[in-house]
């Protein structure tokens, strides 16, 4: 049994911000992999299914992002899920937007999401790091990420949920080397190897 974690902020008010794109990822892998609609559990909404031969419960926390580790934290408990099978899925100012990375442990980069979870949880999870870019300012992380994503976002946003649905089996598997590489090819053909971010210069 793995559980992959989407990490965002509940209710319609928060849905399109950037710090939501974990909630969008999963999302895209339920709909790609037709698992049943979420359903109230574990202090967040849950779904079950099958990727690549292995149970996967999807879990979207609904605590507000600072109290994740809660809801994933009862949801290893009933289920005897290992640290080492817990993937959360998060949006990463380290990285341009578009890009994706994988990773085992590590620091949490002021993440309160993850945060929580390492305080709830222990460090060594898998974390999927999907960037949304840095605003240049750190005075200004809070606003950005709390906003939604511009119209001149959402193509790149939508292929990288995308990708990252298609492509889920792979970590099921525990591929993460490989997972990371199929993104990033997917995101160059799909003609987003270099986004910038909004007010961002082309170079």
């Amino acid at each position: 049994m793995l559980l992959f974690v989407g990490l965002g902020n509940p209710g319609s008010k928060y849905a399109r911000n950037r710090h939501n794109i974990g909630f969008m990822a999963l999302d895209a892998i339920a709909r790609e992999h037709n698992f049943p609609p979420f359903r109230k559990r574990f202090q967040g909404v849950a779904t079950e299914g099958a990727l690549n031969g292995a149970r996967v419960i999807l879990l979207q926390p609904q605590t507000y992002m600072n109290e994740s580790g809660r809801a994933v934290a009862e949801a290893a408990r009933f289920h005897k899920i290992a640290l080492g099978d817990i993937v959360v899925f998060h949006d990463e100012l380290d990285l341009p937007p578009g890009k994706l990375r994988v990773k085992t442990g590590g620091g949490n980069a002021g993440h309160n999401g993850l945060r929580s979870i390492t305080a709830h949880m222990g460090n060594e999870y898998r974390r999927v790091r999907l960037g949304i870019g840095h605003p240049g300012d750190k005075n200004l992380v809070h606003t950005y990420v709390l906003n939604d994503f511009g119209k001149s976002e959402e193509a790149w946003v939508q292929a990288l949920c995308d990708g990252v649905a298609r492509n889920a089996a792979m970590l099921a598997k525990g591929d993460d080397p490989g997972f990371q590489n199929k993104l990033h090819l997917f995101m160059d053909a799909a003609g987003f190897a270099d986004v910038k971010r909004p007010g961002e210069a082309k170079a």
